[in-house]
């Protein structure tokens, strides 16, 4: 997720909120109001706050696919991180899954928010392992109904400290009050194509392997692509992991697969085909 780098002397955490750097940055935050600087504004703020090698805005919609209001990566990054996502894999993000919580978190560590397998999954290996991140924090706030901005603060070289986690927790409702004003600047519209391509992407999600796969067989094919374990699955669907292990062996048989990567790359086809 490579940008420019900050230039603001680094300073230790804890003393950031005492720097010159940062009134400034929270003065041209507030100037912004919810005019269209008010997302730049916002990175110039956390820039002062924290040391990030980039930002990313985006609008998750209940029945449409994302939208990006603002980022702070160079274009290779966006090709990357953001168009590949936006094509379909964002279905299987532990991000959007928390987004459309009701029950979610003002901010959280992304790291705390996936299932217990997630690093193993082919989702993981395919879109996040490759963006080389670190760490990453996120802003989730609700703007609208069935709408809900997220902030990514991404970290390449190292996690985020506890310092800095703190000072980002610290600042949750100014970071909240300025996504507000940015999604009122910029009132991200998701009709027409962008609802029409989640509707195909949503249903090939949730149709995926109907032709041959029972109901609960493909229950448990959406939470292996998601990243969760054996035992998460069984907690999740309130049955014994034995059992899932024989819907496993049958979905995989079913579907002449022998691995979760063939089922990933499956799924990704399947994607594109409706994309």
């Amino acid at each position: 997720m490579a940008r420019a780098r900050s230039t603001v002397p680094r300073t230790r955490a804890a003393d950031r909120f005492a720097t010159d750097a940062w009134q400034r940055a929270l003065a041209r935050l507030v100037a912004s109001a919810a005019g269209d600087d008010t997302a730049p504004a916002l990175v110039g703020a956390l820039d002062a706050l924290v040391d990030h090698q980039g930002t990313c805005l985006l609008a998750f919609f209940a029945d449409a696919a994302p939208q990006v209001l603002h980022h702070s990566l160079e274009p290779e990054g966006v090709r990357h991180y953001v168009d590949r996502y936006l094509a379909g894999p964002y279905l299987l993000d532990p991000l959007y899954q928390l987004a459309r919580r009701p029950d979610k978190p003002g901010s959280c560590r992304f790291r705390d928010a996936t299932p217990d397998r997630f690093q193993s999954s082919e989702y993981y290996r395919q879109y996040c392992e490759r963006t080389h991140l670190r760490d990453e924090v996120d802003f989730l706030v609700d703007v609208a109904p069935g709408a809900t901005a997220v902030l990514v603060v991404a970290r390449l070289e190292r996690r985020f400290s506890r310092s800095d986690v703190t000072n980002l927790q610290r600042i949750e409702p100014i970071v909240h009050a300025a996504m507000r004003n940015a999604w009122d600047a910029w009132r991200p519209d998701p009709e027409g194509d962008a609802q029409g391509i989640h509707r195909r992407l949503t249903d090939c999600f949730e149709h995926f392997g109907a032709s041959v796969l029972t109901e609960r067989e493909r229950e448990i094919t959406q939470l292996l692509l998601r990243g969760f374990s054996t035992k998460a699955i069984a907690r999740e669907l309130d049955i014994a992991p034995g059992t899932v292990m024989v819907h496993k062996r049958n979905l995989f048989a079913k579907l002449g697969i022998s691995s979760q990567y063939e089922l990933f790359s499956q799924f990704i086809d399947a994607l594109s085909a409706k994309g």
